[in-house]
């Protein structure tokens, strides 16, 4: 059979829009470069115009860049189409793509959903709520241990009146201690005088005496 109809052959792998698209842009690549090789002809017929005169000649130079302008007009058309299929299919392979992307999302949280089943199995509230009891209960019993080794001994047992009746007076006696208005009160005081008073007397000698009329000892 193979003899008769020959060996069928093997079937290549289907269009990729990324290298579809990269062929269209190269295609375009192409035809920007032809309209630029005719810009610069026209150019040169534009040069060639400006400088001849009206007549024969300068006619043949115009139909001439009519004729490459005609080219270009349809190389830019050309151009066009290639730019928007490019585009097209560029538009067409993103929302590919995103399918994509949102389908292992989907996957990947389904998968997670699972695990998160899965571990929920394994983990108990009730236990959870018995491990939250017994914690409090040796926090509890911790604390009574360490009040029972903090507890004083031997402590002589004291009237609560009288421990604040010291408190109120030891208050005081430190208000009294801290008080400093006394050195306000020294320094304002007015300075002893000096030498002998203005209201002294004197006797009938003239000789100064004191309140009792006895002679004052006079100062050294």
């Amino acid at each position: 059979m193979n003899r008769l109809f020959g060996k069928a052959k093997p079937k290549g792998p289907p269009p990729n829009l990324t290298d579809c698209i990269g062929n269209v842009d190269g295609r375009a690549e192409s035809i920007d470069k032809k309209i630029a090789r005719l810009d610069a002809e026209l150019v040169k017929y534009k040069d060639q115009m400006k400088k001849m005169r009206e007549g024969p000649a300068k006619n043949m130079v115009k139909q001439k860049a009519m004729r490459v302008l005609k080219q270009k007009k349809m190389y830019e058309q050309q151009r066009d189409n290639l730019t928007q299929q490019s585009f097209n299919m560029e538009q067409a392979n993103y929302t590919i793509q995103s399918l994509k992307d949102t389908k292992i999302t989907v996957d990947a949280m389904k998968t997670g959903v699972k695990e998160m089943k899965k571990a929920y199995k394994e983990v108990k509230i009730d236990q959870i709520e018995d491990l939250q009891d017994q914690l409090e209960d040796m926090m509890e019993d911790a604390n009574e241990i360490q009040e029972a080794l903090g507890r004083s001994y031997g402590t002589p047992e004291i009237d609560e009146d009288d421990l604040e009746a010291e408190l109120d007076a030891l208050g005081d006696e430190l208000l009294a201690d801290n008080d400093s208005t006394y050195l306000d009160e020294a320094a304002t005081a007015p300075a002893i005088p000096e030498g002998i008073p203005s209201d002294s007397k004197t006797n009938k000698d003239g000789v100064l005496v004191d309140e009792f009329g006895l002679p004052q000892i006079p100062a050294t």
